[in-house]
């Protein structure tokens, strides 16, 4: 295991990341070659859009995908509360170095919806990583590379530790996120607690409603606690914001939550994960775990996880006031790990 750090690697300087792979051997010229490597890049301000739909499991998941289709495929997923547009210049980058690219909407967020209205409203740990699982059967993706930060890393070490044989590499912000409910319910240092204030709000009948009223001013406080340097606009926000309108999203979320503290129960079809994960795996595929300078949000030192990667690691300190959501606020950063990854053996 190596401890690297990135150095202001953000969207301002990608360094030695040569980008554009597939461009090779198709084009000569330098000229060529760099209008061929910038082929899926969003233009300024344009937001990812999950233009595709795929009946997977449970739900209808709306997905966007970019690169080629015969590309190794990579799986990004978002956290809470943002959405797919925390890849908009992640997914261009991985695409244009051959990947295919594939950055699902989680359960209550943009246009993935639930197939059934009977159907439990559940935001526990273990389904939206059979969420991501099943998607990956719909679309017959046998392994892929998983990465995610916030609730996407917390299923992207899911999927890791549970399902290793479908996984090529693990990318996981602020590292080993597994949790379980017995812990949950165990109570921390004041100093701890206040972190997670939202966590409490969201127990109350009070917070049910006032998160489903102020939704979207909710999520713009959250971004600013847990990203105090990142200095994002209001089309940025907004971008992000629109996914929130799902109508199962402040649902997903609450009982997400109030599952962590024991308050709720879970659905009993995802016990025998619950109960695995409730152990703390290992996990045993190559992974780096990343961590911006700036991170506002609640998240454990990287030398209490380091022990749980069995397999190559490492751990990177991306600098330069990075928060919280470090795929949008160093894109460059974590592609560059993404494709690194990917590649050990």
């Amino acid at each position: 295991m190596s401890d690297y750090e990135t150095g202001n690697l953000t969207r301002r300087s990608f360094g030695g990341f040569a980008i554009g792979l597939t461009a090779a051997g198709l084009l000569s010229g330098r000229a060529a070659n760099a209008a061929q490597n910038k082929k899926f890049a969003l233009p300024s301000g344009q937001e990812l859009v999950a233009d595709r739909q795929i009946d997977a499991g449970d739900l209808s998941i709306g997905y966007a995908e970019l690169g080629p289709t015969n590309g190794p495929p990579v799986v990004l997923f978002h956290g809470w509360p943002y959405d797919i547009n925390a890849f908009a210049e992640v997914a261009p980058l991985l695409a244009d170095q051959g990947h295919r690219v594939i950055v699902p909407h989680l359960r209550g967020y943009g246009s993935t919806k639930f197939l059934s209205e009977n159907t439990m409203r559940n935001g526990q740990q273990s389904a939206l990583a059979v969420d991501a699982i099943k998607l990956m059967d719909a679309l017959r993706i046998d392994n892929a590379t998983v990465a995610g930060f916030d609730w996407g890393a917390r299923t992207a070490d899911i999927v890791a530790a549970l399902w290793p044989e479908r996984c090529k590499g693990l990318v996981s912000v602020s590292g080993y996120l597994i949790g379980n409910q017995m812990a949950g319910k165990a109570p921390l240092p004041p100093s701890a607690e206040l972190q997670w204030w939202y966590q409490f709000y969201f127990a109350t009948d009070r917070g049910l409603e006032g998160y489903g009223k102020y939704t979207d001013d909710f999520a713009k406080l959250i971004w600013q606690l847990a990203s105090p340097k990142w200095k994002f606009d209001d089309a940025t926000f907004e971008r992000s914001a629109r996914a929130f309108a799902n109508s199962d999203h402040v649902a997903i979320v609450v009982h997400n939550y109030r599952w962590r503290l024991g308050l709720t129960d879970g659905e009993k079809r995802f016990d025998e994960f619950e109960t695995k994960l409730a152990a703390g795996p290992e996990i045993h595929i190559p992974s780096i775990t990343m961590e911006g300078d700036a991170n506002g949000a609640p998240h454990p030192d990287s030398k209490t996880y380091a022990g749980k990667f069995k397999a190559k690691y490492e751990h990177r300190l991306v600098t330069g006031g990075i928060g919280h959501n470090l795929p949008q606020e160093a894109p460059e950063a974590f592609a560059k790990a993404v494709a690194e990854v990917g590649s050990w053996t």
